[in-house]
């Protein structure tokens, strides 16, 4: 029987069309629960046991809450709101052998196989011009109006002996025949509800029409788009909003761009969170060497999904430190530093699992595999604390449709919700967890 997290995961995914989508999916949440709005150009003024977030480009956001007391530290968990996409380009329809087709560009390493032959639609944001100026306005054209074809197996024989795709002419999705030729901006502009002579610029995606939900004997796997990394953003917002009370101030990050590389004003490697968590030492009063002592006393979760062990690819893992769907949250080793985790922060995050009586497994890439970085490496270099990295193990990582566990869902917000209520101190060669 699933879980009412998982179940409510599955809702999210469902609405979080994009990363603007998925951040307004959060910003409505936590104004449901009291939270109060910040803006970045203006002063802050945040009270005692108040509760706060701050967006970014509307794909970012960082909320966090003030304990009652002087703060100790910040206990923050870091997760992505992207995931591997296409985006649509300027100029974005193409006559195509009597087909209108749209002209995209990859976004982030997806496997792009899975792309082909599925009901597909657009959805982003637009900015728009009034007589105030200029504002941004989501759009999600809610149709099934698109798809990737693939080519006929009589046409190319040697299709399953392995292929290499062109994202510029073999992945281009068919919007209509001849007929729809300068339509586009049209079906966007109605779907936003404005005037196509209003659009003044847009940052559009693809996405998958599938819907998430359960699959399996038990109803144990969640299969859906974007898992990587919407599942571990749900997740961490599920035990930050059901957290109660500690001396440290609970940060929930959650950053674009993660997918290509973070290095945007949005990303992990911007100055956002170093900006954040200065401004709340400043408006609560303190100065900037209480800044630097309470990151003595702070940690960070980077939460990124990570591989589960392949029943048909076993001999790919490691053979040791091989994760599975189900069996716990995943916490994740390099000792090129690819992933932050360390003894400390590796011992740290056992006790606050155990507390919250929840499973942990170990991974590590094979030997001769070199991962790719995630947030905790990148956003070190703005902000030095212990940090672990952690992933809910999946499979199909950057397919279009991925599948993972409703247990480590729920496992994962039982840890999220006892860390943000976790008060973690060093005092001279000691840690201590309370």
């Amino acid at each position: 029987m699933h879980s009412t997290v998982s179940a409510k995961l599955i809702d999210f995914l469902n609405t979080s069309y994009t990363a603007f989508h998925a951040v307004e999916n959060v910003k409505n949440k936590l104004l449901s629960q009291g939270f109060t709005q910040l803006w970045e150009g203006e002063k802050w003024k945040l009270e005692k046991g108040g509760k706060y977030f701050v967006t970014k480009n509307d794909s970012s956001v960082i909320a966090f809450k003030v304990p009652k007391n002087e703060y100790v530290g910040f206990n923050i968990v870091a997760s992505h709101s992207d995931s591997p996409t296409f985006k649509v380009k300027e100029n974005a329809e193409l006559e195509k052998a009597g087909f209108i087709c749209l002209n995209t560009e990859r976004y982030g390493g997806m496997i792009m196989s899975t792309w082909f032959d599925r009901p597909l639609s657009v959805a982003g944001r637009i900015i728009v011009k009034d007589e105030k100026g200029f504002t941004s306005k989501l759009v999600n054209v809610d149709r099934d109006w698109l798809i990737i074809p693939n080519l006929a197996i009589h046409m190319d024989r040697t299709v399953n002996d392995g292929k290499k795709y062109n994202a510029q002419t073999d992945m281009l999705p068919v919007m209509s025949d001849i007929s729809g030729k300068g339509r586009f901006e049209e079906i966007i502009a109605k779907a936003a509800g404005v005037e196509k002579e209003d659009i003044v610029a847009k940052d559009l995606f693809l996405y998958v029409r599938q819907k998430a939900g359960f699959v399996g004997l038990d109803d144990e796997f969640i299969c859906g788009p974007k898992l990587d990394d919407l599942q571990c953003a749900f997740t961490s917002l599920e035990g930050f909003a059901a957290s109660g009370e500690s001396d440290s101030v609970a940060v929930l990050a959650i950053f674009d761009n993660e997918e290509v590389g973070s290095g945007t004003k949005q990303g992990a490697a911007s100055t956002l969170l170093y900006d954040t968590l200065t401004r709340i030492n400043s408006a609560l009063g303190y100065d900037g060497e209480k800044y630097i002592c309470a990151l003595t006393n702070s940690f960070m979760i980077s939460a990124d999904n990570a591989h589960s062990l392949h029943p048909n690819y076993a001999q790919i893992a490691d053979p040791t430190n091989r994760p599975v769907i189900n069996k716990g949250v995943a916490v994740k080793h390099s000792a090129n530093q690819k992933y932050t985790t360390d003894a400390v922060s590796n011992a740290i995050f056992k006790e606050i699992a155990a507390k919250a009586g929840a499973q942990l497994q170990h991974f590590a890439n094979h030997s001769d595999v070199i991962g790719g970085s995630t947030l905790g490496n990148i956003s070190n270099t703005q902000v030095a604390l212990n940090t672990v990295d952690i992933g809910l193990p999946q499979f199909a990582m950057h397919s279009c449709f991925e599948t993972a566990g409703a247990k480590d869902t729920e496992d994962f917000a039982k840890i999220c919700k006892v860390f943000y209520e976790s008060t973690i101190t060093k005092n001279e060669n000691y840690y201590t967890v309370k």
